[in-house]
Order: structure tokens, then C-alpha cells, then sequence
């Protein structure tokens, strides 16, 4: 590659804008739905849809995957805080409670969060750690 071309490259490269990070939050979720992908490492029930919306005003509502549940939620700018949580209390197999109970209590523990490419999130706890991976619905 001759000097000239060289140059022109260098110059190309520079005006090109830097390989995008994932993006770390968004400022206004409100109004969208999520379903749990994995929580706490663990997987999900193929046929459970434990969901997150989260709705305007602070709140957030969804299913645990046998339950509804409602009560007050923010998530904005990678800050995320929800609860209290009420939710109904019907009865299902064992299978589907333990991921039901694993779900709720892993977003009463949620501190921030992360929008990835691809429409996921993942929602970490106040050490860091990802409790729950969520895609966009």
C-alpha cells in the first residue's frame, strides 16, 4: 500500500464513529415487557412466563409464572429499585413456585440494570452479581 492510500485509510478509519458498547441503560422503559430468560443462573421452565412490565408512574407488574403481581418499580438510567410487590395467591405444581419464588425475590433484590444488544437485559443485584436475564417481549 502506497503512502497516498495509506493516508486516505487513516483518514476513513478516524471519521468512522468507535465500535458502540453494549448500551448500559435507557432512560424511559416505561411500557415495556420482558420475559425472564434465566434467574440466578439457574435456567427457566420451558412453558412458565414469568414477565416484567414495567409501567409508568414507578410501578411494574407482571406474572412469576403462576401469580400476578404488582406494586411500585423504577428503572431508569441503570438504576433499578422495585418493591414491595403484592401478588394473588393461587396454587401451582412445585416446579413452577420454586421458579415463581426465585423470580420475585430476585427482583426485590434488583439494583441496577443493563440493556444489551439484541433486546435483552439483565438485571444485577447491589454486589454486581446478574440475577436475572430478561428479553424484550
Amino acid at each position: 500500500m502506497n503512502a497516498r492510500a495509506a493516508a486516505a485509510l487513516a483518514l476513513l478509519l478516524t471519521a468512522l464513529p468507535p465500535l458502540a458498547p453494549p448500551v448500559r441503560a435507557a432512560d424511559d422503559l416505561a411500557g415495556s415487557r420482558w420475559l425472564a430468560e434465566d434467574i440466578g443462573g439457574g435456567g427457566v421452565l420451558d412453558r412458565a412466563q414469568s414477565t416484567l412490565e414495567i409501567l409508568p408512574g414507578g410501578r411494574v407488574a407482571g406474572s412469576g409464572g403462576c401469580n400476578r403481581y404488582t406494586g411500585k418499580g423504577a428503572l431508569a438510567r441503570g438504576k433499578a429499585a422495585i418493591g414491595p410487590l403484592a401478588s394473588t395467591r393461587m396454587a401451582c405444581p412445585p416446579a413452577l413456585m420454586n421458579q415463581e419464588t426465585r423470580f420475585l425475590a430476585a427482583l426485590a433484590r434488583a439494583a441496577r440494570y443493563e440493556i444489551l444488544p439484541g433486546g435483552l437485559m439483565t438485571i444485577l443485584d447491589a454486589r454486581g452479581a446478574a440475577i436475572l436475564r430478561l428479553s424484550r417481549m
